[in-house]
């Protein structure tokens, strides 16, 4: 029996249930900017471990946000992108919460770190 789709009581709740959470959009803006493997994402996320790196990125690709692919070589090489059929409403997503993130950093006196203009 296949699972109905869930029903949101509105239209906000189903990007925070898909990207909730510390880790998903930071990934997603990661991934944005080309596709990486996963020592790369650990380094670019202080503070992630190994087994929440792997769970993010286990979430965004069962809700099919992100592909994974494996290269089968002697040390096989695994991938991570965005899905194509993502990437233009997820670049607009993020590029608005970047927008508000700079606003709300130079407001507040906070700093960020991980972002080039």
């Amino acid at each position: 029996m296949t699972p109905s789709p869930p029903i949101y009581g509105c239209p906000v709740d189903a990007p925070v249930e898909v990207l909730g959470g510390k880790w998903k959009l930071p990934l997603l803006f990661y991934l944005l900017q080309r596709p990486r493997r996963t020592g790369e994402l650990r380094r670019l996320l202080p503070g992630i471990s190994q087994k929440m790196l792997t769970q993010q990125l286990r979430e965004l690709e069962a809700d099919r946000v992100i592909t994974r692919t494996v290269f089968d070589q002697a040390a096989p090489k695994v991938i991570y992108d965005v899905a194509e059929s993502e990437r233009e409403r997820l670049q607009g997503l993020l590029d608005a919460l970047c927008h508000w993130g700079l606003y709300w950093c130079d407001k507040t006196g906070a700093r960020v770190l991980a972002f080039e203009r």
